[in-house]
């Protein structure tokens, strides 16, 4: 939500005032370059993102009608970027026909439910590594919603308004990308599970 500083901030920068602007990136660019970095698995593509979005914001500002927070309109610009970025990977990529099967299918998976955010279920730098890869094999339209929502912990309907989708979209693609890493996950552990199997007693 934004704060009455940050609405005062806007109004200054959308009348030139430069300082103003700098404030606003700075209390801003922590978060623009992490969500960069999330959906991009890159510390110079983030960068990148970054710039863009705050080169963009400002050849823009005076068209901001305020319809959104600031900060809301800037996770916009910024997953535009990064969408463009990440459709030009090259690369494994998930087809998206695995992902809805991945959703039709019922396994039989013993893993605690994740929170809003799964990345804290993991304990260890490998399972870290495993949910990393599958995360940055996702298709574009899946990651961005996976990273706002599941990581970023954004709620369902800003992540629809900075995607421009309904928010039933934005559930379904949720729903897919989480179930999909779950029987990743399952697969993982079922092969720790079948590797101590084969170590004598």
């Amino acid at each position: 939500m934004e704060t009455n500083s940050e609405l005062v901030l806007v109004e200054k920068a959308k009348n030139g005032d430069a300082k103003a602007f700098e404030r606003l990136m700075k209390n801003t660019s922590s978060r623009i370059y992490n969500l960069g970095y999330r959906l991009l698995r890159n510390k110079e593509d983030a960068a990148d993102v970054m710039q863009e979005t705050y080169m963009s914001a400002y050849e823009n500002l005076p068209r901001f009608k305020g319809n959104s927070s600031f900060s809301t309109w800037l996770y916009r610009i910024a997953t535009n970027f990064a969408l463009m970025k990440m459709r030009k990977e090259k690369g494994r990529k998930i087809p998206v026909a695995r992902l809805k099967e991945s959703a039709d299918s019922v396994y039989e998976m013993e893993l605690t439910d994740w929170s809003d955010t799964p990345v804290d279920y993991f304990k260890n730098q490998e399972l870290k590594e495993v949910l990393d890869r599958e995360i940055n094999a996702l298709p574009p339209k899946y990651r961005s919603v996976f990273v706002l929502h599941d990581i970023e912990g954004l709620p369902i309907a800003e992540v629809a308004e900075i995607l421009s989708l309904s928010e039933s979209a934005v559930k379904t693609r949720s729903h897919r990308s989480r179930l999909y890493l779950r029987e990743k996950l399952w697969e993982y552990f079922r092969k720790g599970s079948d590797k101590k199997k084969l170590v004598p007693a």
